[in-house]
């Protein structure tokens, strides 16, 4: 009886080796085909195709680093597609008319050269307007600003008042940030020698809102317009004050990506708050620091009280406030002396 227990056990134990080597061996041989699909794909046999190395929103400016070479399948290859050694790449300062995402092959349709029909209205962004402003070697910083730069508008004027001396000199900053589009008819840096070619020139073409672009064209018609060239470092100055005037909201998202999109948005806007100005007392203690007054004789402000006493005579020259109490109006100057 022991014999025979002992039999069946060792025969149990043998069909179930056998079968976990045959389970075993199916396993291994239906999986061979997918080992044999897992190495990377054969490289793609075509021509080099030119390609977008980041998204290229509408009225982006071309720059060496915007496109590559990639080798594209020679069946899906298009006649608009710039082939390497068949088409010239596009030369830096071409503006995107259509959009295009990361490695798309750029068309020949989806751009606009400088020269070209259309681009400027194609280099503008969104809701955006061109406006072009006089400029000369003294007010256009000497030639040295370039399409593609950033500048502050500086207004200066003279401002008359009714008084006797000379009117009040004053200069105003009243717009920053706005995008040079062209100096001239050149939407392009000219190179020579492989150095950027410096010329002087008489008018300067702005991007800016369409109110910014009315605040400009009466700028015109008051005084004198400066350019002011700013610093590419810029941007954090200009993100952190308009945090601090409430014009970016800034969430509670820690996100990299959203951080680099808040200051792309406000380096790319041109502002018309939080203006500065500086009068002629600021330079010089013989200048004045306000507006020139009219110069009043006689007995204008007479301020009655209740015990019926009536100020006496005087002149005023500079700011005057009327302050009226009942039918009493009372002249009251502001600052002075």
């Amino acid at each position: 009886m022991d014999v025979r227990k002992i039999a069946l056990l060792v025969g149990a134990l043998l069909i179930a080796g056998v079968t976990a080597i045959m389970a075993k061996s199916l396993f291994g041989s239906a999986g061979t085909p997918v080992q044999a699909a897992a190495p990377g794909a054969p490289p793609v046999d075509g021509p080099q195709v030119l390609v977008a190395t980041r998204a290229l929103p509408v009225g982006t400016i071309l720059q060496q680093d915007s496109f590559r070479y990639q080798p594209w399948p020679k069946e899906l290859v298009q006649e608009a597609y710039y082939v390497k050694g068949d088409v010239p790449p596009p030369q830096p300062g071409t503006v995107v008319r259509y959009a295009i995402t990361a490695g798309q092959p750029i068309t020949q349709g989806a751009l606009v050269k400088p020269g070209d029909r259309g681009f400027l209205a194609a280099a503008l962004g969104p809701g955006m307007r061109a406006v072009t402003v006089s400029a000369s070697a003294q007010s256009g910083v000497a030639g040295f600003i370039f399409p593609g730069d950033r500048i502050d508008l500086v207004l200066t004027q003279e401002v008359a008042g009714g008084g006797n001396g000379p009117p009040l000199k004053t200069s105003e900053t009243f717009v920053r940030n706005i995008r040079v589009l062209a100096t001239d008819q050149r939407t392009d840096t000219e190179t020579k020698d492989g150095k950027t070619e410096v010329k002087t020139f008489s008018t300067v073409t702005l991007e800016a809102t369409p109110r910014i672009a009315e605040k400009i064209a009466v700028a015109q018609s008051l005084g004198q317009l400066s350019l002011s060239l700013r610093s590419i470092a810029d941007n954090n100055a200009e993100l952190e004050r308009a945090i601090a005037a409430g014009e970016v909201s800034v969430g509670d998202s820690k996100d990299p990506k959203a951080e680099r999109q808040m200051l792309l948005a406000v380096g790319t806007h041109p502002s018309d708050t939080d203006t500065t100005f500086v009068t002629g007392g600021d330079v010089s203690r013989f200048a004045r620091r306000t507006v020139p007054g009219t110069a009043t004789a006689g007995a204008p402000a007479a301020a009655s009280s209740t015990s019926g006493q009536t100020a006496q005579a005087a002149i005023f020259i500079g700011p005057v406030v009327k302050i009226a109490r009942g039918n009493a109006v009372t002249d009251v100057p502001v600052g002075g002396r």
